[in-house]
């Protein structure tokens, strides 16, 4: 650890030399104290020069206990403490620690490299807490949505962040549909060296294989029917940049054929090119769904899958993080006003209990559609219970409870097995776009089928 100051406190000389002849061997400055009135002292000269105090809990005049009260109440409690106690004072360790010490060792000191090595753990982890603050603090800065969570799975997700942030490998961001996965991939390119060039995005299951090819290569003129002119794909749009790959499980096995050795080559080739063309590109993707289980269904390449997932991020559904959601129903509710001028709507205590209540298969999307709309309905007031739809609690699918009555109907009138089943899809395909307020990607994810497939059911339904 280059430059880290030490402050070591202990009346024992020998033990203050010992650890003071250890940590310098290290490359560590380090200072010393034999009793708290000195610790205060150099703390209060020394100020934010001063990376860590290590600190024996029984000293003359004023023990470690008080030391670390008083460096709390004088605003020096960012520093972080070592304590230093005797073995088998177990009661004053538990104590140090919830008076807020960062850690403690065993005296006497057996191993000098597990000394070392609990510092070194003690200022990684503070080096990597502060990367996190930074990041928040950068998102919170920067302009257009937010990454909303304060909860334990999040404070994961910010940490993972911040150590692949500055990194040039491939990330593969998992999770359900409205998650946020899209939000991740944007603070992913803005905090990279990347974030001077573009963020090209293409959602691949929106598009039709003949069509991905062509978006994410680019074409030559005359390389297919209507190809009048060359056109540059999504990658070479993206050269010096990032490009995000959204839901890149929906691409079939022949186009994944072609991105593994775009990803091997870092060469793309146009549709009817004869010439290579190298780009500079950092890759992100997404998908909602199990690339493990589509691989061992044939369905996805085990090559390109571990080209795409040297670093995995996943995002948790709402529903186990469901500490976040008043901080997500203060930030719609401020984002989704009545009108340009409407100062924030309130939400009222048993409304905010029922959205806690509810499990949000449509995730984070399906909450901001819900605070959408339900402001509209209340035109700006206060929102109760009665401004949300939330019927479908703890179920994928709620289609009712006169299913066997609609079934007897059926029967009864001897309707046809087929015209049956189309007219049950389509009960289906309502319920499902009523739960996701007509999100037909979280719909999709509510049925458990894919995009493309929902949008040719419904048009099959009109």
């Amino acid at each position: 650890m280059p430059d880290q100051h030490i402050l070591i406190a202990d009346d024992e000389t020998d033990i203050r030399e010992m650890l003071a002849s250890l940590f310098e061997e290290e490359g560590f400055r380090v200072s010393q104290a034999k009793n708290g009135a000195e610790v205060l002292a150099e703390v209060k000269k020394t100020g934010k020069d001063l990376d860590l105090i290590m600190m024996d809990v029984r000293m003359p005049d004023m023990d470690g206990l008080t030391v670390l009260k008083q460096l709390k109440d004088s605003g020096s409690g960012d520093i972080p403490v070592l304590i230093m106690t005797a073995y088998g004072s177990s009661g004053v360790t538990i104590k140090a620690m919830q008076q807020g010490a960062e850690d403690f060792l065993t005296k006497p000191f057996d191993d000098p490299d597990a000394v070392v090595h609990k510092v070194n753990r003690i200022f990684e982890h503070r080096n990597l807490t502060k990367e996190v603050a930074d990041l928040k603090s950068k998102l919170t800065a920067e302009p257009g949505e937010k990454i909303i969570g304060n909860s334990g799975p999040m404070q994961e997700i910010y940490k993972q962040i911040g150590k692949v942030a500055s990194s040039d490998a491939t990330v593969l961001i998992s999770g359900e549909t409205g998650t946020g996965k899209e939000l991740i991939a944007n603070v992913l390119h803005s905090t990279s060296r990347y974030s001077r060039g573009p963020l090209i995005k293409v959602n691949c299951a929106a598009l039709p294989e003949t069509l991905l090819e062509s978006e994410l290569f680019g074409h030559e003129m005359g390389a297919f029917t209507g190809a009048a002119k060359m056109r540059k794909g999504r990658f070479e749009m993206a050269d010096k940049g990032s490009i995000f790959l959204d839901e890149v499980g929906e691409m079939t096995l022949s186009t994944q054929r072609k991105l593994l050795r775009v990803l091997q080559e870092r060469m793309i080739d146009r549709l009817g090119g004869t010439i290579p063309i190298k780009i500079d590109v950092r890759v992100i993707s997404a998908t909602n769904r199990d690339l493990e289980q589509e691989i061992e269904a044939g369905k996805f390449r085990p090559d390109l899958f571990f080209r795409l997932n040297v670093i995995s991020i996943h995002m948790p559904p709402l529903r186990e993080r469901k500490d976040d959601i008043p901080l997500l129903v203060e930030h719609f509710l401020d984002k989704h006003r009545y009108t340009q001028s409407s100062p924030p709507a309130h939400i009222s205590r048993e409304a905010m209990e029922a959205l806690l209540d509810y499990d949000w298969p449509g995730n984070v999307r399906e909450l901001e559609n819900s605070i959408q709309r339900a402001v509209v309905d209340a035109r700006g007031g206060t929102l109760t219970s009665r401004n949300f739809n939330l019927s479908g609690k703890r179920e994928r699918v709620n289609i009712g409870s006169n299913n066997a009555f609609y079934v007897d109907q059926l029967v009864n009138s001897r309707v046809k097995l087929e015209q049956a089943m189309s007219s049950f899809e389509k009960m289906l395909l309502m319920e499902a776009l009523r739960q996701s307020a007509d999100d037909e990607e979280a719909a999709a994810e509510i049925l458990g089928i894919t995009l493309r497939d929902l949008q040719q059911r419904i048009r099959r339904h009109r």
